[in-house]
């Protein structure tokens, strides 16, 4: 019985080596034939290559989800940080009195199970320096955001002016730069023009016009809530500078000389690396760095309903209002 060269070869992976050596009394390929057995061809993987816009740049267009399983910063190594110094904390405590309110996310379908992530396991998002952690805020950093508590527990209340910006539907912080994931609607669009790039965010829902023209920064008295940015291609990566922050964004308690670098690259079909660099020489000894990586995620951006002068706001301070005027009646009837 004649057994197929196919049956013989996939049976010789079970047999006995006793059998194995008795083999050649089957019959055995000439020599001939075993040396010019070509060898396994090896499938080579080109990088892959970002596709163009009609201008030919880069196309980084697209919706992106900036939700990261990352935290910002790396845990602290010991009760005190570094070298065992107290580190102050990234964001001055809650004033007292401010309404700590709770959304189940997960009732309006914004739950993580809902969410695009892009697979990372970094220990942290800050990557330079490379224990993770955002360098110390400087004395006079300190000294900013314990200023700006005690102005916000005295005065949160006095008018809309005092109230946090989020609240009164000006700006955001994950708006940025640098742009962060606010934790929930935490996609953003990028569209390109001829000379200019455009980014909107769903949460607020502003959009950041950046020119590619090589024009120079507004006047540096002239402060801005996004800061001025302005943009420029390395390769395939879009690069973008901003500068003329205003002192009340506060990104990581930095002050009005802050200065952002951004570095968008797209690394695949469905994701685009986002680098950014702060510096401030007012808030920290040396700059800092981290990267996130986005997923891209379908559509589209839906609107986000804030405004300023919302019910809200209303309703706080009227509410205020009222505790004023009881504490007055009660301290004019003693």
């Amino acid at each position: 019985m004649r057994h197929p060269v196919r049956s013989i070869a996939f049976s010789t992976a079970v047999l006995p080596a006793a059998f194995l050596v008795a083999m050649p009394m089957f019959g055995q390929a000439p020599a001939s034939v075993t040396k010019t057995t070509p060898a396994a061809k090896v499938t080579e993987h080109k990088p892959w290559t970002a596709p163009k816009t009609a201008d030919g740049q880069p196309d980084l267009q697209g919706i992106w989800s900036t939700v990261s399983n990352v935290p910002l910063e790396a845990p602290a190594q010991g009760r005190g940080g570094r070298g065992g110094a107290a580190r102050a904390p990234a964001r001055a405590a809650q004033p007292e009195g401010q309404l700590a309110v709770h959304y189940d996310n997960s009732q309006f379908g914004l739950d993580r199970s809902h969410v695009k992530v892009a697979e990372d396991d970094r220990k942290s998002l800050v990557y330079d320096p490379e224990d993770g952690r955002i360098p110390q805020a400087s004395a006079l950093a300190q000294k900013r955001a314990a200023d700006r508590a005690a102005f916000t527990r005295e005065h949160q209340w006095d008018g809309p002016e005092t109230r946090p910006l989020g609240e009164r539907c000006i700006l955001w912080p994950n708006e940025g730069p640098p742009m962060l994931s606010p934790g929930y609607n935490s996609n953003l669009q990028i569209v390109q023009g001829v000379g200019y790039v455009a980014i909107m965010q769903e949460m607020i829902h502003d959009t950041r016009i950046i020119p590619l023209d090589n024009r120079p920064h507004i006047p540096g008295d002239v402060h801005q809530w996004m800061g001025d940015a302005r943009g420029h291609w390395e390769g395939n990566t879009l690069v973008v500078d901003t500068t003329n922050f205003t002192d009340k964004t506060a990104f990581q308690r930095s002050g009005a000389k802050l200065h952002v670098i951004e570095r968008f690259t797209r690394t695949s079909p469905d994701t685009l690396e986002y680098q950014f660099t702060v510096e401030d020489p007012e808030t920290w000894d040396r700059p800092w760095s981290a990267k996130v990586i986005w997923e891209k995620t379908d559509g589209p951006i839906y609107e986000y309903a804030c405004q300023e002068g919302n019910y809200g706001m209303h309703n706080n301070l009227s509410s205020a209002r009222a505790e004023e005027r009881k504490a007055a009646e009660k301290a004019a009837a003693k």
